[in-house]
């Protein structure tokens, strides 16, 4: 991913924040069975390894773990906040009007090899994990151990594992950070007053990054 200097990343707590907060990122791989990308919930165990470890799995039928189990190497992206920012926001436009269209986004990339498994202890482990994830602040969270013993027993057989020792971790967050301040204050005064919340949440993550 080309990152310019001002738009680069580097802080692990931040990444790590960001990546959790992707509730579906999408795995990337090139193997004998060519270019494959899947959307898969993942689960980041931040304190294992450098950069940390992703967790989750695969429908048994789908050919892109078999590339990952030959040793085909892993890009795992994760999309955050982004915006369409339209020039009408800038001070600058006013000043000489030498101003384009751009987007503000974030994303991070991160790379590794695959482990991949199998055995159904493991396995209901990683399952059971990303339920209580996703399930913990509902008002009654569904839990596996709530479906019969047999059911999930089958379930388990119809998938495999993984594990992704992130190696290279890569963050863009490009927020307009080669703006002039007063360019910055005009697209989050912008985005603030739109009334979709995507615009909104890419205010905020700017005002975050420029506290």
């Amino acid at each position: 991913m080309y990152i310019p200097a001002a738009f680069r990343q580097e802080d692990l707590a931040t990444l790590h924040q960001q990546m959790a907060a992707c509730r579906l990122p999408t795995l990337v791989s090139q193997g004998d069975n060519g270019l494959l990308a899947t959307p898969l919930p993942m689960l980041l165990v931040p304190d294992e390894g450098p950069y940390g470890t992703l967790y989750g799995h695969f429908a048994k039928a789908n050919p892109q773990w078999r590339d990952l189990a030959a040793g085909a190497q892993a890009l795992v992206l994760f999309q955050g906040p982004e915006a369409y920012v339209t020039p009408s926001w800038y001070a600058a436009k006013a000043e000489h009007g030498k101003v384009v269209p751009t987007w503000n986004y974030i994303n991070i990339q991160a790379r590794g090899p695959v482990q991949i498994f199998a055995d159904s202890e493991r396995l209901l482990k990683v399952v059971s994990a990303l339920t209580e994830r996703h399930e913990g602040q509902r008002e009654q969270p569904w839990a596996v151990s709530d479906a019969p013993d047999d059911y999930i027993a089958g379930m388990l057989r119809a998938i495999v594992g993984f594990a992704l020792p992130i190696e290279r971790l890569d963050g863009k967050y490009k927020l307009g950070q080669n703006r002039s301040g007063e360019d910055q204050h005009g697209v989050q005064a912008g985005l603030q007053a739109s009334g979709d919340s995507r615009d909104q949440a890419m205010a905020a993550q700017m005002r975050v990054s420029a506290e």
